[in-house]
């Protein structure tokens, strides 16, 4: 079986040689952002996909447009809270194929066209590749350079601030995770070396004191041999987009859970997991760079950092619920029924599938306390996250 892309593997390989076994959240970064031959800044094979029901994963995207739809609906009474800002940006993070944003201002063109005139849309997006690819699926708006942008990091967007909206569907769960365990020691960190022509894993001290910190205030009943990933871009990524947002949303859709249910001591194991041609498995040292590598969302580490920024939660749901309060039965309704688009919108809303293991954190800044549709049914676990309400 490969071990993975060679000139990927060389690479990391060098690193080690270099400085020595290296803290497994690196190990990820470079296999899946390594700039030349990382998972997903390299240009794919030729008649190979990457996302989609061809490809290692699929996104809700890939299966209907209806999540697009709803998006743009909830969009547009976002803008209506906010004022009717000009212009109401929207800044899309991890854009994938662009499909989810081509579903965006199709449905805005077609149904919102007076918020579609103030509409400006941002793509954050570092590969060249996916790059191409998402102009190919937004070809029909290329002629209007003022509502399409493209950048490669999210402080690029707006040096002043903006009004509008930041999404992501699909993106915190691939960014480089700690991966820790409780040993007769205490808590210890994965680190990666190479020996014998593969990469094997080692347990050695924390690397940072920030990862000492969140250890320290996450891990008083987990059992010896208890194992678990930590995602600390994840609270420096929402850190930026408070920054980069003046007044107007942050809504992030992923498949997590609360911090509760997330570190409980029972889920002995992690989330951690690899994605390869629709397969799931549990080994990193295979097919590196080759293979997707994600973990489940912290959820309440999110909400916090937002807090602290005055970016204030507004509501947590699934994925289900978000798309009920948007009207998407009536969506649906239009649909012939057992035509393949309709089973393929049933699919978004599944409970114990898409439905309800996809959650949706909307929060706020510069507006008080705002009412949503799409945070109209609430489920049980949306209690647990801790909440603020402010201006």
């Amino acid at each position: 079986m490969s071990t993975g892309h060679p000139e990927l593997v060389a690479a990391i390989v060098s690193e080690i040689a270099a400085s020595g076994p290296i803290p497994f959240v690196r190990f990820m970064e470079l296999a899946l952002y390594h700039p030349q031959f990382g998972y997903y800044t390299r240009s794919p094979e030729p008649r190979q996909e990457r996302i989609g029901w061809q490809g290692d994963f699929y996104t809700s995207s890939d299966v209907h447009p209806i999540l697009g739809q709803a998006l743009a609906k909830q969009a547009e009474q976002m803008y209506r809270l906010l004022g009717q800002p000009h212009p109401f940006t929207i800044v899309e993070m991890g854009p994938g194929k662009g499909l989810l944003a081509k579903h965006i201002l199709a449905t805005c063109a077609h149904h919102h066209r007076s918020f579609f005139q103030d509409l400006r849309y941002v793509l954050i997006e570092r590969s060249p590749a996916m790059r191409e690819l998402q102009r190919r699926n937004l070809a029909p708006w290329l002629d209007r350079p003022d509502l399409l942008t493209w950048v490669d990091e999210l402080t690029n967007v707006a040096p002043q601030g903006l009004s509008g909206l930041f999404f992501s569907n699909e993106l915190v769960d691939s960014f480089p995770v700690h991966r820790v365990q409780v040993t007769a020691k205490g808590t210890q960190e994965l680190w990666v070396d190479y020996r014998d022509g593969r990469f094997v894993e080692c347990l050695m001290p924390l690397s940072s004191d920030t990862l000492v910190q969140r250890v320290r205030r996450m891990s008083a009943d987990w059992p010896e041999g208890y194992r678990t990933e930590i995602n600390l871009r994840a609270s420096d990524w929402m850190k930026q987009v408070a920054q980069q947002l003046d007044r107007g949303f942050a809504l992030t859709i992923d498949y997590g859970h609360t911090a509760e249910d997330l570190y409980r001591s029972d889920r002995k194991h992690g989330t951690f997991l690899c994605y390869f041609q629709q397969s799931i498995n549990e080994d990193p040292f295979l097919r590196v760079g080759e293979q997707d590598m994600t973990a489940h969302v912290d959820f309440s580490s999110l909400a916090a950092t937002g807090d602290e920024q005055e970016l204030y939660t507004t509501g947590f749901t699934n994925q289900m619920s978000f798309l009920m309060g948007l009207g998407v039965e009536q969506m649906i309704a239009e649909l012939e029924q057992d035509s393949p688009a309709f089973k393929a919108a049933i699919h978004l809303l599944r409970p114990n599938g898409m439905g309800t293991t996809f959650k949706v954190l909307i929060q706020h800044k510069g507006i008080r306390q705002p009412e949503l549709d799409g945070l109209q049914y609430k489920p049980f676990f949306g209690s647990a996250l801790t909440t603020q309400s402010a201006a």
